[in-house]
C-alpha cells in the first residue's frame, strides 16, 4: 500500500518496515493483534527516545493499524493509544560562508595535486551539486550518467513520492560534473558508479566527513543534509523567495521550508531599510526635521 497507493519513497518504506519490526519484537511478534494496552507498553518503551523519533514511530504504527482496519483484518484501530509528542522542529545545522569556503579550498588543494586523482574530481562534483543545488543524498548518488547536460542549466529530478521538479545548476557545478564524467565509463548507468551500482549514501557521508577533517571543520558538523541546509539558508539570506526555494528543495509543505527562515537578524534589518516602501518617506521626514 505504501508503495503502490501512497507513492512512498524506498527509504520511507524501509523506515516504516524497521519501525514496525522493532515494535513487533517488543510484543513478541504480536503487533497485528496488539490491544491499546499493548501499545501503551510500547509507548513506555519509547520514553528514552527523542520526540521526533517517537513521533515517526507512532505515525508508522498508526498508519499500519488504519490499514489493517480498512482492509478488514481488524474490527478496531488501537492506534489512539500511541503517544503523540509535540511536533516541535529544531533548527537545522548549517555552515556559514567561511566554512563552505574552507571546504572548497580543501577540494581545490586536492585537485591541484600531481598526479590528479579522479576521486578528487568526483568529490568536487558531489559537493558542487549538494551545496549548489540542494540535492538530497539519495537524489545525488542515484543521478544517471547524463543527468547533467552541458547546455542545460537545470536538472529534472524525481524526488520523494516520485514527484518531478526542476533544480537549477550553476556553471561551476556543470563544469565540475564535466571534469568528473570524463572518468566515468560510457556504458555506466550512473554518474557516480560504484561496483555494479551507484555510490552509496554511507560512502557519501564518509567522504564528506574526511573532507571536513581536511578543512579543519569538526566532521560531525558536515553531512549531505547539512550542505542542503546551507544551500537553502544562504539562498534565503541572499533574498531568495520562499516559494521558489520550496520548489527547488522539493518540499510538499511550505512549513518544511520555513525552518530556513532563521536568517541573521542584521540581514532582516538591512532588508527592511532597503526594501520597505516607507523608507524614502522616513528619510525625507528626517531631512526636513534637521533643516528646521
Amino acid at each position: 500500500m505504501m508503495t503502490a497507493e501512497a507513492g512512498a519513497a524506498r527509504n520511507t518504506v524501509a523506515a516504516y518496515r524497521s519501525d514496525l519490526s522493532l515494535a513487533s519484537d517488543l510484543l513478541s511478534g504480536g503487533l497485528s493483534l496488539a490491544t491499546q494496552e499493548d501499545l501503551a507498553l510500547v509507548g513506555t518503551a519509547w520514553l528514552p527516545l527523542s520526540k521526533a523519533t517517537v513521533a515517526r514511530k507512532s505515525a508508522a504504527l498508526r498508519r499500519f493499524f488504519a490499514f489493517l482496519e480498512e482492509e478488514g483484518h481488524r474490527a478496531d484501530d488501537p492506534g489512539a493509544a500511541l503517544p503523540r509528542p509535540g511536533a516541535s522542529r529544531g533548527l537545522p545545522k548549517v555552515l556559514d560562508h567561511a566554512d563552505v569556503d574552507r571546504l572548497f579550498a580543501a577540494i581545490d588543494a586536492r585537485i591541484a595535486r600531481d598526479p590528479r586523482d579522479p576521486n578528487d574530481l568526483r568529490l568536487s562534483a558531489l559537493v558542487e551539486l549538494l551545496y549548489g543545488s540542494g540535492l538530497r543524498a539519495t537524489e545525488l548518488v542515484s543521478l544517471p550518467r547524463r543527468a547533467v547536460a552541458p547546455d542545460r542549466p537545470y536538472l529534472i529530478l524525481r524526488g520523494k513520492g516520485g514527484k518531478e521538479r526542476l533544480v537549477p545548476l550553476s556553471d561551476r557545478a556543470r563544469a565540475a560534473v564535466a571534469l568528473w564524467r570524463a572518468h566515468v565509463a560510457e556504458d555506466s548507468a550512473w554518474l557516480f558508479p560504484s561496483g555494479k551500482a551507484h555510490l552509496s549514501r554511507i560512502r557519501l557521508y564518509q567522504v564528506l566527513k574526511g573532507l571536513a577533517a581536511e578543512a579543519g571543520i569538526p566532521p560531525d558538523r558536515v553531512s549531505p543534509h547539512v550542505l542542503r541546509h546551507a544551500f537553502a539558508t544562504h539562498l534565503l539570506a541572499g533574498g531568495a523567495d520562499l516559494r521558489a526555494l520550496q520548489a527547488m528543495l522539493g518540499h510538499a509543505d511550505i512549513a518544511t521550508t520555513e525552518i530556513y527562515t532563521h536568517v541573521d537578524a542584521s540581514h532582516l534589518v538591512e532588508l527592511v531599510n532597503a526594501r520597505h516602501p516607507l523608507t524614502d518617506d522616513t528619510r525625507r521626514v528626517d531631512a526636513t526635521t534637521r533643516e528646521a
